[in-house]
């Protein structure tokens, strides 16, 4: 591959949005090659053990006759799929690396180092030394250049302080003293995976108490019901069915109604299936809670942490692992050379989220950005795989073919 060759579209990561992207842009006739290797940041970014929140018929990769859906890949293998029924990590990046390689070939596994402007074309530089040039550019980032941590822990580096997202394997933590801080279904399910691991584990959790999801009740049957208890991909409810289903509606609400709506929708909650491994946790005396509790300082002791707490107690460490969420900024997209991000605009200006236009397209003409980073402009759905659908739709039909 060489900087001669000249893409329509150049798709920056195979993950579910990327991929989804790259199927319908392919099936509309544009020269589509994506970069990145497939379902990294799923098989090597989460921990093992892990499994989905969402319900499995609203965790399809979509491609444009919905033929490749998670339910196929689990009747072909003869793998549970159900409401209710929890979908393990292991069993989703399995059907993602199907579903490419069944609609998108065109895939060259390898980073993309950085990415300007020549012109009107985008010039890609590639991590095995070669490079590309694209007419158009879909960044299909995901969570990874997003995370947030604690101010209090700002100034750490691995391994004494650990961002949730780069947790895979948690075998090297058994016998330590892990802190997990957050409260939300990463900080829950790390704990108790931890716990199952045989690590000392501590749970600090600003909330007063946990919160946990219910049961999902039966999906509804009849048109009353559905009417009167909408399913959506959000959740049950017309609130969860009006966000999930009219992203395009929610792009025209006023700019900090809409980063209020995201950041409050969907809180840190447990999911139900969790809950009863927790309290099995807890009962070992090997997980403990503390909530209502931030971390007010820390300071390194040792190879290890020790962390003020707000209500003056003191905590030691070997990790502590932040399951703090992501903060979307403008200033993150690092692939982007210097004078491209520059022209990047944010909802603040110069940072906060990227603004986008009706078909996911930035102020910069023929730079694309969906999944986690287009959240604020279409809605809460953008940040989970039920969104690529909408996503993938919108941005292939502006595409250059």
């Amino acid at each position: 591959m060489t900087g001669s060759e000249t893409l329509d579209t150049a798709v920056v990561g195979a993950g579910p949005y990327g991929l989804s992207v790259a199927a319908h842009a392919g099936a509309r006739g544009s020269r589509t090659r994506v970069f990145g290797t497939p379902m990294r940041a799923w098989a090597e970014h989460m921990p093992v053990g892990m499994k989905l929140k969402s319900e499995p018929w609203a965790s399809h990769l979509s491609d444009p006759r919905d033929r490749y859906t998670l339910k196929e890949y689990c009747r072909l293998n003869g793998l549970p799929y159900a409401h209710g029924v929890p979908t393990p990590v292991e069993t989703f990046v399995a059907y993602g690396r199907w579903f490419q390689r069944q609609v998108v070939p065109e895939l060259h596994e390898t980073d993309v180092l950085r990415i300007d402007r020549d012109g009107r074309v985008f010039v890609l530089e590639l991590a095995d030394g070669s490079s590309v040039r694209a007419r158009s550019v879909v960044l299909a980032a995901g969570f990874l250049p997003f995370p947030r941590f604690p101010e209090a822990l700002a100034g750490f580096q691995a391994p004494r302080v650990l961002h949730s997202s780069v947790v895979n394997d948690l075998s090297g933590f058994r016998g330590k003293r892990v802190t997990v801080v957050g409260a939300g279904q990463a900080a829950i399910e790390i704990a108790v995976l931890l716990d199952e691991t045989g690590a000392d584990v501590t749970l600090v959790a600003r909330t007063g108490a946990l919160r946990w999801n219910s049961f999902p009740a039966d999906l509804p049957s009849s048109l009353w019901e559905r009417l009167r208890r909408p399913e959506s991909g959000l959740g049950p409810g017309y609130y969860n069915k009006v966000l999930s289903d009219l992203p395009r509606l929610f792009r025209r609400l006023p700019r900090d109604y809409r980063l209020e709506v995201v950041r409050n929708t969907l809180g840190p909650e447990g999911s139900w299936w969790v809950r009863e491994r927790f309290e099995k946790s807890f009962d070992t005396e090997h997980l403990r809670t503390s909530t209502h509790i931030t971390a007010a300082s820390a300071e390194p002791e040792g190879d290890g942490i020790r962390l003020e707490l707000s209500d003056g107690r003191t905590l030691d460490a070997d990790h502590v692992i932040a399951a703090t969420g992501f903060e979307v900024d403008v200033r993150k997209l690092t692939m982007l050379s210097d004078g491209l991000r520059a022209q990047v605009r944010g909802l603040r200006g110069p940072y906060g989220p990227p603004e986008l236009g009706a078909g996911f397209e930035s102020s910069v003409r023929g730079l694309f950005i969906v999944g986690l980073a287009s959240a604020a402009t279409f809605g809460p759905s953008m940040r989970f795989v039920f969104g690529s659908a909408f996503a993938a739709r919108r941005v292939a039909a502006g595409l250059p073919r």
